[in-house]
């Protein structure tokens, strides 16, 4: 695997396979790799001629009370987990190669990005999708991998997309989980001893939820209601945010029909907020996945 920290260096590696015929995969992160990620690797290595992954802890998605010199670093490591995942190209460039000058151009989806994570972190998604934009100019990938973890993420960058006709194929992974069901995250590193089993509640509380939906309960403040209860039954669990939505709109909804509903979890234990979700389909429902 090579490693680049310029646009030129990487662009310029990756003209000689475009004239090739080569597709590209791309999988952009902020470092300090998971299992998660590597499930991302792997699928990119196994639909693309060649794989790009790009390490780059971005500025513009943290806001003034959010600590970016705390966020975890360790390229080392990571390198050599991307080149045992068979990733061809690595992309490691410094806010300075991403950022030579302020930035004036935002790329926004603000209806979708002021939902949610969105209301709590006012310019985050903005961030994201702006330097996730930057990225895919740079890369210029057929297809690019994003954890479903992230849903909300996930669904402001496929709005993104269509709406640019950025000429992108942007493919949601599966959240990968620990063996007691909690989702890889970096955050995870954040927690302590007794926080860490405490949050084996976190995925429990998605399969109680779906029980509900499949006993028959169908009145979402119910359900966000009864969700909210099971986790607080765990003493360290904090929720913040329980929410019942459309999954490709985040708009809210006030009864469960025949469609599948997406469920979003927020939950914190001491400093660290975790994020969750499922998509559950009522039993009526013929479950199609959300594109």
């Amino acid at each position: 695997m090579k490693t680049f920290t310029t646009i030129a260096e990487l662009r310029a590696a990756l003209a000689e396979h475009r004239r090739a015929g080569k597709s590209v995969g791309f999988v952009p992160t902020m470092g300090y790799l998971h299992v998660g990620h590597m499930e991302l690797m792997r699928r990119a290595r196994e639909e693309n001629d060649i794989v790009v992954a790009s390490i780059f802890v971005n500025p513009l998605q943290f806001g003034a009370n959010e600590d970016l010199s705390k966020y975890p670093r360790d390229l080392a490591r990571d390198q050599a987990m991307l080149d045992e995942g068979k990733v061809d190209y690595l992309f490691a460039p410094g806010v300075a190669d991403m950022y030579p000058r302020p930035m004036e151009t935002v790329v926004d989806v603000p209806t979708l990005g002021s939902e949610l994570e969105g209301s709590v972190r006012p310019g985050h998604f903005a961030g994201v999708a702006t330097v996730v934009t930057k990225l895919f100019n740079i890369v210029q990938p057929d297809r690019a991998y994003f954890g479903e973890k992230d849903f909300q993420q996930l669904q402001i960058i496929r709005r993104m997309v269509a709406d640019l006709a950025q000429p992108v194929t942007v493919i949601g992974v599966p959240t990968v989980r620990e063996a007691d069901g909690l989702a890889c995250s970096s955050r995870n590193v954040y927690l302590t001893a007794e926080e860490r089993r405490a949050a084996a509640i976190v995925p429990k509380a998605l399969d109680e939820a779906q029980r509900l939906v499949a006993s028959g309960v169908s009145d979402v403040a119910a359900l966000e209601n009864a969700v909210t209860e099971f986790l607080s039954s765990e003493s360290l669990a904090r929720p913040e945010v329980v929410a019942v939505r459309d999954p490709e709109t985040l708009e809210t909804i006030e009864t469960i029909g025949d469609r599948p509903v997406l469920l979003l979890l927020f939950v914190r234990f001491g400093t660290t907020k975790l994020l969750d979700n499922r998509v559950i389909a009522p039993k009526s429902a013929s479950f199609a996945k959300v594109a």
